[in-house]
This record gives C-alpha cells, sequence and structure tokens, in this order.
C-alpha cells in the first residue's frame, strides 16, 4: 500500500487560533498556499464546503490552471443542483485537469447550517439522499446510452452525458460519517472513506464496520481509507507542546471572535459526538493524540493533533498505516506555515517508512511461502 498526503487549501487566512484576515476571496494568498502544498508533496488538496464559503469548484478550476501536478478533493452537498447536472460539471473539470478530480461527498450533519441554503431534510434523509445521488454520478459517468431515473429525491428521463470523466471508470467518491446509516452508503459507493483524527482503537473499529457494510457488494477490499489530522510539530517533543499550548491559548481568543468556529448547539452528526468522546479521555489520547482544540469547538470539523517531533508524529501516522489508513489529510492552525514545514520535516519521514515496508512485505511474504 503506497501513501498519500492531501492538504488544504483556505480562500482567506484563517484557522481556529487566527481570526480571519483580508478579503473572503484572498486570491494571492489562495495561490500561495497551493503553490506551496505543490511543492511540499501533496498529492491532492481538499477544497472545503460550507454554507457561506466561496465556490468551491470556481476554486478547484484556478487550482488545476495553476498546477500540472497537484490533484483536487471538492466537498460537494447533494440537494443544491442537479446530479445530472453536477456529473457533467464533474466531468468537465476532470478533463481539463487530465483527470486530476477526486469528489467528497458531504451529506451534511448540522440542520442549521444545512438550512441557510433552504435544506430541511433530517440526517437520515440527507444520507439518503446522498445514495440517490452517488448512485446517478456513477451511472451517468459511466453510461454510454441515455437514462431514465425515478426514486425518493430524483426523477428524470433521458440524461445523458456527452462528456465522460478522465479516470476510468468514474472518477473516484470520498465520503464520511459515523452513524449506521452514513456507513451503509460507504460500504455501497465510497471509493475512499474519510475518518476524523480519532483513537487507534476507534479508527480500527471503524475500518472494520466500512468492510463488513461493503462486504455484500464484494467490495470489502476495495475501499481505501482516509485519515484527517493536525498535526502540531516541534525541534522537540517539548517545544512541540509549548506551540501546541500557544495554539490553544491563541483559539480561545479566536474562537470567541469567530462564529464559525462556535458550535452554538449540541453537535447531532455521529462523528462529532465521536471526538467528543475521544476528548473526554483527556487531553492526549494514545501516545499524542491532542483532543484540546476539538473539546473548545465542539469538534466542529477535524480538530484533533498529533503533536510531537516529526519523528514521533510520523511514528503514530505509520500506527494508523498499519491500521489501514493509506491517506493522511493533514493540515495546520497556520495554514501556509505549516503547509511548508510538513513538506520539509514530515511527510519525506513518513513516505521513506512506508517504502520501507512495502519493500520488506515481498521478502516476508517469500519467506512465510
Amino acid at each position: 500500500m503506497s501513501v498519500q498526503f492531501i492538504g488544504m487549501v483556505v480562500a482567506q487566512e484563517t484557522s481556529e487560533s487566527i481570526p480571519p484576515k483580508g478579503p473572503a476571496l484572498d486570491k494571492k494568498y489562495l495561490r500561495a498556499l497551493v503553490r506551496a502544498h505543490d511543492a511540499s508533496g501533496f498529492d491532492r488538496i481538499l477544497i472545503a464546503h460550507s454554507s457561506a464559503s466561496v465556490d468551491g469548484l470556481q476554486i478547484a478550476a484556478d487550482i488545476i490552471h495553476q498546477s500540472d501536478r497537484i490533484a483536487v478533493l471538492l466537498a460537494n452537498r447533494p440537494g443544491f443542483i442537479s446530479p445530472t447536472y453536477a456529473a457533467r460539471a464533474f466531468a468537465t473539470l476532470d478533463q481539463f485537469s487530465d483527470g486530476r478530480l477526486a469528489i467528497h461527498i458531504i451529506s451534511g450533519g448540522d440542520d442549521q447550517e444545512q438550512q441557510r441554503d433552504g435544506d430541511y431534510l433530517d440526517h437520515d434523509q440527507r444520507y439518503a439522499r446522498s445514495e440517490e445521488y452517488i448512485q446517478i454520478l456513477k451511472e451517468i459517468w459511466t453510461n454510454d446510452r441515455p437514462i431514465d431515473h425515478e426514486g425518493t429525491y430524483y426523477k428524470f428521463k433521458g440524461a445523458f452525458s456527452s462528456i465522460k470523466p478522465a479516470q476510468k471508470p468514474h472518477i473516484p467518491i470520498y465520503f464520511g460519517g459515523s452513524s449506521d446509516v452514513a456507513i451503509k452508503v460507504a460500504g455501497r459507493f465510497a471509493d475512499v472513506y474519510a475518518l476524523w483524527g480519532e483513537s487507534l482503537a476507534q479508527v480500527r473499529e471503524t475500518i472494520a464496520r466500512v468492510r463488513a457494510a461493503a462486504a455484500p457488494f464484494g467490495r470489502a477490499n476495495q475501499i481505501k481509507f482516509s485519515l484527517s489530522l493536525r498535526p502540531v510539530l516541534g525541534a522537540t517533543e517539548a517545544k512541540a507542546w509549548e506551540k501546541a499550548d500557544e495554539i490553544l491559548t491563541k483559539a480561545k481568543a479566536a474562537v470567541a471572535q469567530n462564529s464559525f468556529y462556535q458550535r452554538t448547539n449540541p453537535p447531532a452528526n455521529v462523528g462529532s459526538l465521536r471526538l467528543l468522546e475521544t476528548a473526554a479521555n483527556g487531553r492526549v489520547v494514545d501516545k499524542r493524540l491532542w483532543t484540546e482544540i476539538a473539546a473548545l469547538t465542539g469538534a466542529k470539523g477535524n480538530s484533533t493533533s498529533l503533536v510531537g517531533t516529526p519523528e514521533q508524529v510520523a511514528e503514530s501516522l505509520l500506527e494508523y498505516y498499519d491500521l489501514g489508513i493509506t491517506t493522511f489529510l493533514i493540515r495546520g492552525f497556520d495554514p501556509l506555515e505549516d503547509t511548508i514545514e510538513y513538506g520539509r520535516e514530515l511527510i519525506p519521514l513518513v513516505r521513506e517508512a512506508v517504502a520501507e515496508r512495502e519493500a520488506a512485505a515481498p521478502s516476508a511474504e517469500a519467506k512465510a511461502g
């Protein structure tokens, strides 16, 4: 299993510990982030989605125009554009990028946030809609003839896309969600299942649940797994923890000023509840999984970190890799500077260790035979 790294771009300088700076679309900052990810050896960049964010499809097109190497992971919420139109739009972008697009389907775990865009379906209905939406995307991408569809959420006749994705059989679908209904959808349709940064025990459990859900479709060994974390690095372990404490102090002030990171109601999504359960086990879980930002924000988004020297954090990432995680979505609390640091200090260590594991695997198999 090879390893991939995904970063994340934001349209303006901001994080849990940095109040928003500059215009809502700071083109200079955004493009500096893209260049930093490209130069730092990231494989892909996530473009996240919220009801107040800039349009991700246009950001994706701009990134693809800037780089002929780095790939894009575009977050997309079903329910706001037709899947027949989305299939054509994504296929077009995949062709422009020469096959560098992936789609992260976000069903939505916050009722209030969904309602800002006029979506009043409940949690389980949103996941059922996502299931139907993904089915339609894949059918349109892979069919050479017009198709009809009559489902719970979508109905159309003679849908057809003259443009198909550059990737075959279709654009990869990333999918997340820890509820039973989310796991069911993932088992049927996810190419990559995305987890937030939970404990080793929780990640092991979730991987087993997803594989079991995929088994009836003959996909138990086909799904790949991605884990999202916020590494905090230091030249020594003590310095890394000093940095984490500084981030927490800044975050307490910044979150008070920025409603985006404030949770005014208990989380309705299971993923956030699981992160809060992790945080309830202490400031640090396992060797170095830091939970205090998750506790501060009510686990509003991926908000747990690995804290330590680059070697220590790499060691922890490899423990997840050994469980079956082959993609790491890593982003820092200082988006630009941390991206550069990850490329210089962390990513090469993990890639080298994974290469050594892969090289040793055939020898181990030969001895076993």
